[in-house]
């Protein structure tokens, strides 16, 4: 159910998943009750693909606003704060990356950000709905750029598919950034789903996993660490970055590596400074530095003592450090 209230304060009730006019504010609800309003001015673009409910709105505060079946994705004003952590922490944390996979990103935002690694040969991204890549591409063009990128190989398709038929140790790093563990997007949770990841890394290899927020899945990050620890077999970080149009304006990742050379995730062997660098941009960094990177991996009093496994003391393999 969505609730749509009026600039005149009326309040009206639909029945139905999505339901946005221009001026009113669009409000979304989260599984764990927790609802979210921006003030929408203008509908861009709003249709059913084959998978997913696609809306683009422009807001009043936040630019124009991404929206998959019902859930706020990104919006021009933040999205940074999710973008280039989820690309940065891994591949700073690694010298000389060169085979990187993206599994969903279709907005093209984690593109962009690889792009900025000089040392990166080839990207190859793995996105189920083309709908999400045509849309990105005419709404969001300083996201899409991404796909612009001649190391940049697009495979439309799923994702588990696509890894089971990757080759065994072909990537040095794979990003996950995907849609909540709901429905089909489920089995990108699950146990069979990072083995076959783990089995796609290089040794020493990492992967970045959107991983929930702390504040509302305690229940999904503990299960979702759970597994890591039995998959991979360097080491295992949970992290964190502010989202304001997010569900409590946190969002998490999984960081772990496969056992082989050790990774030091809390201090960066290729940090973002050294790679700026050595390259021209023509967009800066707005969120992720060094001193953003070390933050992420700091976490709360209350996470440490409700998620069980972040208390675990570290062993010899399948790390967990917090």
């Amino acid at each position: 159910m969505i609730i749509v209230v009026l600039k005149r304060q009326q309040i009206v009730i639909f029945e139905v998943y999505l339901a946005v006019a221009i001026g009113i504010y669009y409000m979304t609800f989260d599984i764990v009750g927790e609802a979210h309003s921006l003030q929408v001015e203008k509908i861009l673009y709003k249709e059913q693909s084959e998978y997913q409910e696609v809306l683009v709105f422009e807001s009043f505060a936040y630019g124009k606003v991404l929206v998959l079946d019902g859930i706020v994705q990104l919006t021009e004003k933040d999205e940074c704060a999710y973008q280039e952590m989820i690309a940065h922490l891994p591949l700073c944390s690694i010298s000389s990356p060169k085979n990187v996979l993206v599994v969903g990103g279709g907005d093209g935002g984690v593109l962009r950000e690889i792009a900025r690694h000089s040392s990166v040969e080839c990207i190859d991204i793995c996105e189920i709905d083309k709908m999400v890549i045509d849309v990105s591409k005419k709404f969001f063009p300083d996201l899409a750029v991404g796909f612009e990128d001649p190391r940049v190989q697009l495979h439309i398709g799923d994702a588990i598919e696509f890894l089971r038929n990757a080759k065994e140790g072909m990537y040095d790093a794979i990003i996950v950034d995907s849609s909540d563990p709901v429905g089909p997007a489920q089995e990108l949770v699950e146990k069979p789903f990072f083995e076959m990841i783990a089995r796609a890394l290089r040794p020493g290899g990492v992967l970045c996993n959107m991983a929930e927020s702390m504040w509302l899945h305690t229940h999904l990050i503990e299960d979702m660490i759970s597994i890591c620890r039995q998959t991979f077999k360097g080491s295992v970080h949970y992290a964190w970055t502010n989202v304001p149009t997010y569900p409590s304006g946190v969002i998490g990742f999984l960081i772990c590596s496969t056992a082989g050379p050790p990774v030091d995730f809390l201090n960066p062997i290729n940090p973002i400074e050294k790679v700026e660098g050595s390259r021209k941009s023509s967009r800066e960094l707005r969120f992720y530095n060094s001193e953003m990177h070390a933050a992420a991996f700091a976490l709360p009093s209350f996470l440490k003592r409700e998620v069980s496994v972040l208390r675990d003391s570290p062993t010899s393999v399948g790390r967990v450090y917090v």
